[in-house]
């Protein structure tokens, strides 16, 4: 009976667990093939912006070191299989000997013996063949493994290498602000230069006129100077005005480079008494505006370029003497003239 019951223990069937293991490592190289296919094309892709080529090779990094941790557990898995199969295989060679000395102890279950030790040794030589086949898996799964660790040294070195391409941009765009700012200071000073020179002449030209001042940088006429009451049209002593600042625009625009792009800008201000309605003008918005246009078109009829002027009309919202005295609306009913940038 103890015979019997020991032959019952060794016959274990061991090919169900073999194939599942197969499977499994079928369906591990599948996973690792494609999520390798998707990796390429994803890395394709990530090279056409920096910030995010550098933010996908990081997660790929990532992705790539979970799989490699994923495969040196099935690796793991697969060296315990393998040393249970090799323990197995001892076991069994184990009960070949002691079948052997049983068969030499008794001739009356020689042949039984005989036999199983037949049906061991088959058992034993497929243990062998699934043991060397699980080898040879595993040698394939090694294969796998530096294979991917080459994957990643590859996309660490292109890691870096855009690391090292972002940093010389970056350098480049620096130095191109540095240069832009240079430049544009040159300009400004050179547009200073020129607007210090305009300035000059026109005090020059209307310093002698009481009904003209100078406010910060702009120059300030009465508009009694060169208008009627309420309306926009210049008045002889006005056009005479202009005339003359027509004149030394001309000149100084003979001498400002053409990549400075400078204006004249005449400005409309009136007082804060509400026009009638009855005549040409409804309101001060539109006076105001008015008497800047007419300025601006007598200057290009005096061959000032237009596409150097600009006129604007602030109506009664832009004051320069705060109350409503004759003389506070008397210094706010004015035109303003400019030198500036486009």
């Amino acid at each position: 009976m103890a015979i019997g019951r020991r032959r019952q223990q060794r016959h274990i069937d061991y090919w169900p667990g073999f194939v599942d293991a197969l499977s499994t490592i079928l369906l591990a190289i599948m996973f690792l093939l494609t999520v390798f296919v998707l990796g390429q094309f994803f890395l394709s892709r990530e090279i056409s912006g920096k910030d995010q080529v550098l933010n996908r090779l990081n997660s790929q990094i990532n992705e790539l070191t979970q799989l490699l941790a994923l495969e040196k557990s099935g690796k793991q898995d697969m060296e315990d299989q393998l040393a249970a199969l090799q323990a197995s295989l001892s076991q069994s060679e184990g009960d070949k000997s002691r079948l052997q000395k049983l068969l030499d102890a008794g001739s009356g279950i020689a042949s039984g013996a005989q036999s199983r030790i037949g049906q061991l040794s088959g058992e034993l030589d497929a243990e062998k063949q699934v043991s060397a086949r699980a080898m040879s898996q595993v040698e394939l799964l090694n294969q796998q493994i530096a294979a991917l660790r080459a994957q990643i040294a590859a996309v660490e070195g292109a890691l870096q290498a855009a690391e090292s391409k972002d940093q010389a941009s970056q350098a480049q765009i620096a130095d191109l602000g540095r240069r832009l700012n240079v430049a544009l200071a040159q300009k400004v000073q050179e547009l200073n230069r020129y607007r210090s020179d305009f300035f000059g002449r026109l005090r020059e030209i209307l310093s002698d006129r009481e009904n003209i001042r100078i406010v910060g940088d702009r120059f300030v006429f009465q508009s009694e100077v060169l208008f009627p009451s309420g309306g926009a049209d210049l008045n002889d002593a006005g056009k005479a005005e202009m005339l003359k600042l027509a004149q030394a625009i001309i000149e100084l625009a003979k001498e400002i480079p053409p990549e400075i792009n400078w204006v004249l800008r005449v400005d409309g201000h009136t007082d804060n008494v509400k026009l009638s309605g009855t005549g040409k003008y409804a309101d001060n918005w539109e006076l105001s505006s008015g008497r800047a246009t007419s300025v601006v078109k007598y200057l290009i009829s005096q061959g000032v370029p237009a596409d150097r002027l600009v006129a604007a009309g602030f109506g009664e919202y832009q004051p320069i003497a705060p109350g409503d005295t004759p003389e506070a609306r008397a210094q706010n009913r004015r035109i303003e003239l400019k030198l500036t940038e486009k």
